[in-house]
């Protein structure tokens, strides 16, 4: 890797890591998709991260970013059925980052406790 790209790399991650309002932790579980036709498409998603903003999830199938999707979860005994767009695909991972909209604050509060949860479990 040339000193520029690597430069370019640093400065991408600094500008990444500051864009995000909310702690991110490393979570795995399953997730459903509320629509039929968004179901057939993922065959089977799981998460790879989650925070009270959105998550990340491995999909078998790829969306256009800016879809929206209702997705339905259960993370440490709690039921979530949340609104979503899909903020970036990267479909080499086969991996979709969904950004949470139209959040209420008792489900926002919520997932805040969930991420607390697995936040205190890594220390």
């Amino acid at each position: 890797m040339n000193m520029k790209t690597a430069e370019d790399a640093g400065m991408a991650a600094a500008v990444h890591s500051n864009r995000r309002t909310y702690e991110r932790v490393f979570a795995r579980f399953d997730v459903r998709f509320q629509d039929v036709q968004d179901a057939a498409r993922a065959l089977r998603a799981y998460s790879l991260n989650l925070s009270a903003g959105g998550l990340c999830l491995r999909t078998q199938r790829s969306y256009d970013v800016g879809s929206r999707v209702r997705l339905a979860m259960t993370v440490d005994g709690e039921d979530f059925d949340l609104q979503g767009l899909v903020a970036w695909v990267r479909d080499d991972a086969e991996a979709i980052g969904v950004r949470f909209v139209d959040l209420t604050e008792d489900d926002r509060a919520r997932l805040q406790r969930v991420v607390s949860t697995y936040t205190r479990e890594l220390r």
